[in-house]
């Protein structure tokens, strides 16, 4: 009962930050440069850590939850908006 009731907290904060990340592109980029392909990364990286969740018992919930929103993280920084952000912010 533990274990599955652990993967759907997993599941429910992956559907979550999915979702924030896919309106925080939205908004930032507009329907025309909408990241698509880092949408999907985010969305296959995330089904891939709550089936590890799911096979391996040894994984913690606070350590899925972490790598989840660090890779979310990760992802983001290589979107247009961040970057032209970044190249603004440098020169």
């Amino acid at each position: 009962m533990k274990k599955m009731l652990s993967t759907l907290v997993l599941s429910g904060f992956v559907v979550l930050v999915s979702a924030s990340f896919g309106f925080a592109e939205f908004s930032s980029a507009g329907s025309g440069n909408f990241p698509y392909f880092h949408m999907g990364a985010v969305i296959v990286g995330g089904l891939i850590i709550v089936s590890l969740k799911k096979k391996y018992e040894e994984l913690y919930l606070g350590e899925a939850i972490g790598s989840f929103a660090l890779y979310t993280i990760l992802v983001s920084l290589f979107t247009n908006p961040v970057v032209d952000m970044i190249k603004t912010m440098v020169s």
